[in-house]
């Protein structure tokens, strides 16, 4: 089963895309003779008068070697034999030189990536957010990773807040996860699987009674929206990462932008987009706007979370990519933007954030399995009611390490 489409991303090959960096290689000559059938080398020489000569040299022998001078015909050098010295001004091209340059490089580098990753580390903005509560469930097979796009708005200026159509922080109070995502990495490897889980969902919030699921975060913040996951879902959640609006403008601005290819021309007042059809490369405002678009699609939220995971996807290729990691005056801003806007639990360390972005390169994609997208309830109104069972078999095969069912796994489709 193909769940990317061929043509949702990409990569080069437009203005505003940056190619990666080639990997030109060297050839080196490895010799001059002629392999001799009987199993030994034929080594070319030259004698006084400039007539070409051959030894016969057993194999592993070292060969005589030729005169001092090194062109055929030539005369040796004045005061008798011995190697010419090479001149100064070809003194840089020696073996030594060129490794110590190359060691001194490579140690440069490795100290600047240690020095980076320290620093980097040490900025991650932790919370006390996954605590252990009576009815917790136990830790199961891989590791989860509860993953949420708030809309924060920190980091943004008024008047981009007017540009992007966010709303304005003065007049909205609180904070709400419109994306909820769990990336399940299974044990002993295999391919990662991403679950999203509708923004409406209507769930038991602990204290609060039935509601919709984004509320949970603004009512207790992350620490509120883990426990309600993990009881909705019966998975352990092993670590928590959150990004707001801002950062995740400044992430992509930082990497170039990101390069898609949209099936269908995008144009919504609410969320502010305006994108033509074909490809082209979003910066970070109209990428905010792609991945907060609803109201251009019939099924609304269940749509908006694929093109999301779509777009996730093609963030971390590219922040992943040559073009970026090879390029610090990419690389450690775009990190660096990351680090300061991302809030993740007190257990996660930038290596395990690494591994996350490897992970969201090519994972499986899915939705919780849904009985109705028009629930009425009395105090939210309309909400997402999920199918019971099947995501009970879903949760639950990932618990304990079991194969999902493939007709559990829709995967992710951007609308035409």
């Amino acid at each position: 089963m193909s769940e990317w489409p061929d043509d949702w991303f990409r990569g080069g090959g437009s203005a505003g895309s940056e190619p990666g960096p080639g990997d030109p290689t060297a050839s080196i000559p490895v010799g001059q003779g002629a392999a001799d059938p009987r199993g030994q080398y034929r080594v070319q020489q030259y004698g006084a008068s400039g007539a070409d000569q051959t030894q016969a040299v057993p194999p592993g022998a070292w060969p005589e070697q030729p005169p001092a001078t090194s062109r055929p015909g030539g005369s040796a050098p004045r005061g008798g034999g011995g190697a010419i010295r090479p001149t100064g001004s070809r003194r840089w091209l020696r073996p030594r030189p060129i490794l110590a340059i190359v060691a001194v490089l490579v140690a440069l580098a490795v100290i600047g990536t240690a020095g980076s990753y320290f620093y980097l580390n040490s900025k991650l903005n932790r919370q006390d957010i996954l605590v252990s509560y009576a009815g917790r469930p136990a830790p199961g097979s891989g590791t989860n990773w509860l993953i949420a796009g708030s809309d924060g708005r920190q980091g943004l200026t008024v008047q981009q807040e007017r540009e992007y159509a966010t709303g304005f922080s003065s007049e909205i109070s609180g904070a709400r996860s419109d994306t909820i995502m769990i990336l399940h990495i299974p044990a002993g490897g295999g391919r990662p699987l991403l679950i999203s889980i509708p923004r409406d969902s209507y769930v038991s919030i602990p204290g609060y009674g039935m509601d919709k699921i984004n509320a949970a975060f603004d009512l207790g913040g992350p620490k509120l929206l883990a426990e309600t996951v993990q009881n909705a879902t019966g998975l352990y959640i092993n670590h928590f990462m959150d990004i707001g609006f801002g950062g995740f403008v400044g992430v992509v601005n930082d990497v170039g932008g990101v390069r898609m290819c949209l099936a269908a021309p995008l144009h919504d007042v609410s969320s502010g987009v305006s994108l033509n059809a074909g490809c082209q490369t979003l910066d970070g405002g109209q990428a905010l706007a792609y991945v907060r678009d609803r109201h251009s699609f019939a099924t609304q939220d269940l749509q908006r979370e694929q093109d999301q995971r779509i777009f996730l996807r093609a963030l971390l290729t590219k922040m992943t990519s040559p073009s970026v990691i090879l390029n610090p005056f990419r690389a450690f801003p775009a990190a660096d933007g990351a680090v300061h806007t991302l809030t993740v639990d007190n257990g996660t360390s930038l290596y395990q954030l690494l591994e996350v972005a490897r992970a969201l390169r090519d994972p499986l994609t899915t939705t919780v399995p849904i009985a109705t997208s028009t629930y009425f309830t009395s105090n939210a109104g309309e909400a997402v009611l999920w199918n019971s069972q099947q995501a009970k078999q879903l949760f639950t095969d990932l618990q304990t390490g079991q194969p999902v069912p493939s007709d559990l796994i829709t995967g992710s489709q951007q609308a035409s």
